[in-house]
This record gives structure tokens, sequence and C-alpha cells, in this order.
């Protein structure tokens, strides 16, 4: 098929030219010792390189280790060092800051594009900073495309664990697949829906497991266009649905949100009737906006629920949601899901209980350093994905509440543990419970509740500056409290439904 196409803001380029592109940079990576089964940090935002670097690793057999740009150092080595990753592919105005973590590695540098400096506000000194770490395109320009290819492996991904440290997802080689790829082209085909002509488009970080798992399945279905934007911004990706004539889209409740907030004017300047399939994930999307959106686009919505560990596990159109209120759908891909009891009892239809959910396509994983919780996750051959909820008489799954302690906000995963971790090293600080609560525009935000070490006057600026450099932006508190008591049970663990409460009072939802 003519003029199929790979584009960011900044380049437009025939899919055919990628993917040559690709099978240089695959030989790059070989070249310098980065090739099957080695895992590469990645640490970039949304462009063209992006793409041609994940296309690479796939050609490769490299094991791609995502991970999100606004994390601190301490972080990224933390990750770079559970996960083996000695390679790290990254934007070079990101070095500057992640630099501790950076030393001891190969170091691959990106220069973002004008696009990705507009967006960001980057200066022309710090996109081009550190000359002397060596230079994707160049490393890619140096080679001759690999000649034979290497079976693709899936991305390993990091989710922040209970206990604090995130643990990385590791997906096992057996299984029914030889190659990734045939796992994403079968996501592009039953779950989104591509077909020659189709032109996919999102503004969603990639480094986060769907938005990447999607990209990924538009790039390997054949004659189907990718766009993405450097960052989401409401009016512009109107304007590129327009510009584009887009027919596939990936958006999450935090998005549709900013794009409702739109003028009427606004919203009535773009047309959207070329979009036949728009697929959201990651975090609960209000039934409230899936009416405003679908009163505005027309029933071309979809929503997905999945988990890193397993992957996509249900589908539930547009008629379905409104037939079916608060449904996240019903099983696809082959999943099977049982709801089960503190005790692993399987329950009957209608009762709610633990989700336990089992999808072969995607393959076993195992955790990186904590193969005790993966054990303890498992029940009759099933995986709990943390949360409450119930089956309906026609296989519909309904989720009631979040069993795990873990904040989403803005389609990101956040663990409570984690960043009491972090507040637990501070002097000042003698106890500290955080935990979510409703925000109008990402679902949840970050709430950290204070009890002060004898003799310090509480400052919320100072645990701000402490925090700074040791988490990344998105995981620290919006809200602190200071209580001169955290409340307790009697086993003396914090009572911290007592302190949600009074934030969830009235919101009209439980997660």
């Amino acid at each position: 098929m003519a003029d199929v196409y790979v584009a960011d803001d900044d380049h437009r380029t025939a899919r055919a030219d990628l993917e040559i592109r690709a099978a240089q940079g695959a030989a790059a990576l070989i070249a310098m010792g980065a090739g099957a089964d080695v895992p590469v940090a990645l640490i970039m935002r949304n462009d063209l390189a992006q793409l041609e670097i994940m296309r690479a690793t796939a050609q490769a057999g490299t094991i791609i280790v995502a991970l999100n740009w606004h994390a601190a150092a301490e972080e990224v080595s933390a990750i770079c060092d559970d996960s083996g990753a000695q390679f790290v592919i990254i934007h070079r105005d990101l070095i500057a800051a992640l630099r501790p973590a950076l030393e001891g590695r190969k170091v691959i540098a990106v220069t973002p594009g004008p696009a990705l400096c507009a967006a960001y506000g980057i200066a022309t000194s710090d996109a081009t900073a550190n000359p002397e770490i060596p230079e994707w395109r160049g490393l890619v320009d140096a080679q001759a495309p690999l000649a034979n290819r290497d079976a693709m492996r899936p991305m390993m991904r990091y989710t922040s664990g209970s206990t604090g440290m995130p643990k990385g997802v590791r997906r096992r080689g057996s299984g029914p697949r030889k190659d990734f790829e045939d796992i994403l082209r079968r996501v592009g085909d039953e779950m989104m829906r591509l077909k020659p002509g189709s032109r996919f488009f999102t503004a969603a970080p990639i480094y986060h497991s769907a938005p990447s798992t999607l990209t990924s399945a538009a790039l390997v279905t054949p004659d189907v266009c990718t766009i993405i934007a450097p960052k989401f911004e409401p009016e512009a990706f109107l304007a590129t649905i327009q510009a584009e004539r887009i027919t596939h889209v990936y958006l999450v409740p935090t998005m549709m949100s900013r794009l409702l907030k739109l003028s009427e004017e606004t919203k009535a300047r773009y047309d959207v009737s070329s979009v036949e399939y728009c697929v959201s994930t990651g975090s609960p999307w209000p039934h409230d906006l899936k009416v405003a959106m679908i009163d505005w686009w027309g029933p071309v919505f979809w929503e997905s629920y999945g988990a890193t560990e397993i992957g996509f596990m249900t589908m539930v159109s547009s008629e379905e949601a409104l037939a079916k209120p608060g449904t996240a759908g019903q099983m696809q891909m082959g999943c099977t899901v049982l709801i089960l009891d503190e005790d692993g009892n399987i329950l009957p239809t209608g009762e709610v209980g633990e989700i336990h959910a089992r999808m072969d396509a995607f393959g076993g994983f195992d955790y990186s350093n904590d193969p005790a919780s993966r054990a303890a996750a498992e029940k009759h051959g099933h995986v709990s994905v943390g949360d409450l909820g119930w089956l309906d008489e026609d296989g519909f799954l309904f989720i009631t509440d979040r069993k795990k302690d873990m904040i989403i906000s803005g389609g990101a995963n956040i663990f409570p543990a984690e960043i009491e971790a972090v507040l637990m090293r501070a002097p000042f600080i003698r106890d500290a419970a955080v935990f979510g609560a409703p925000d109008p525009e990402f679902g949840e935000q970050v709430v950290a509740a204070i009890e002060p070490s004898d003799g310090w006057v509480p400052d919320k600026a100072e645990v701000m500056a402490f925090l700074d450099g040791k988490l990344a932006r998105f995981k620290q508190p919006r809200i602190v409290d200071f209580h001169d008591a955290l409340p307790r049970e009697d086993s003396g663990k914090i009572f911290k439904p007592r302190l949600r409460k009074p934030y969830w009072e009235g919101a009209g939802r439980k997660i």
C-alpha cells in the first residue's frame, strides 16, 4: 500500500524506510554488545527516534527496560541495577539530572528535535549537551542493515511493589509464541481492529505499558500508519485527528477530561468523524465522562482492563458500556478470570471477591527480585491483579474496589509504600502514611499524612525539598497533612481508611 508512514511533530518517514533504519540500528546494538537478550534501559519522551529504537531492539532481540523519564536518579539506578541494564539510551537533555545513575554504564544519547524542545521548554544548550556521548543517529548511520534478525523479545516493565521496591516483570520464554511480534499482530487485529489504511495516533507516553504495546502493534500491522505527539495538548490533538484523518486513537480518561473542558466553539472547529476506534485503559473511566465522549464522538469507544503482569484482559464497547454502566467488559484473547474469596475459594456469579486472571497469549511472567510475591499472587493457575470485583451472568466483569494499596494518577501506577519508605528516611518525620484522594483531572492525587518528630515545626516545603531528587515528580504528594498522632489499629498498623475517608466522602466512587 502506498504512503504508509510513521510520523511525529517534526518528521514523517515511510514505514519501509523506518524498518531499514531499524535494521541498521539493530546492527549497531549488536556491534556494541547489546544484542539478543541483553537489557537496555530506554529513557525517552515520544519522538520518531524512540519508535526507530523500539523497532531496532525488536530486530536485534534486545530487551528494552522502559523507564519513566520523570524518574529520579536514585530510582533509575535501582532499576538499572536490578534489571542488569548496562546500556542506556536517553534523550540528551535528561543526562545531567540522571548522571549519578549513568556512571559506569554505556550511554547513547538522542538529541531531541524542535517539537520536543518546544513542548517541554528544552533549551538548545541542554538539547545539545554532553557532545562526548555518542549519538544514536551517528551509530545507526555507520552500520549496514542487519541481514538476519532475531526474534523480538517483549519489553521488561517495572511496577512498584507493595514492599516499596520496584519489581521487574519479565516475560517467560515458554508458551505458544516464538516471537513477540506474533502477539502484537494479534493485538492489532483482534483488539485494535486495525486494517490496511488505518492511521493510529496517540500522545500518551510510550514508556507506559499500554501505549507502548498498542503503538508497537500498529508498527507491525501491515499497511498501518503510526503518528505520535510529544505530549498531550487538547486542541493540538484534535487538529492532528482532522489533518491526518486519524482512524484509531489511544486516550486515557485524564486526556478526555481535558478535551471536554474545551469550549464548544473550539470543539466544533475540528472534524473527528474519521475516528472509527478509540481505546482507553490504565485507569478507571468514570461513566459520566464516557457518556460525554460518546455523545461527542459517537459510539467509537472501547475500554480495556488489564495489568502489566498479565496484559489486556477485557474489552467493552460503547454500546455495552451504556447498557451495563460500570462494567470493565468481557474477557478477550483467551483470558480467563476467577473471583476468589480470602481462602482462595471460587465464588459464584454476582459475588464480590479478589480478581485473579490468566492470559496465555502474552506468556507467563516472573518478578525479577521478588519470587515470593510472584508465588503468593497465584491461585488455581490465575494471578491476582490486586482488585476486587464480580462477574455477572453474561460474563461481564465489574470492579468494585482496589485491594492492593495503589494510587492511579493520570494512568500511572503509584505505590504508597515506595513513597513512605523515602519519607521515613527524613530525620524530622516519625511516621507517614500515603494514600490517594480523588482528583477531577487525574483520577487520583497523592496525599501524605505525616506525624512529625519531636521538636520539628511541620513545614510542607521542607518535606518537598527532602523528596526532590529521590522520587519522580508525579509520585510526590500534592497534599501534605500533619497529624500529632496518626490513627492506628489495635495491631499498631496505621488505619489508612480513616485517613482516606474525608477525601472520598461525596466523591461518588471508591477508586
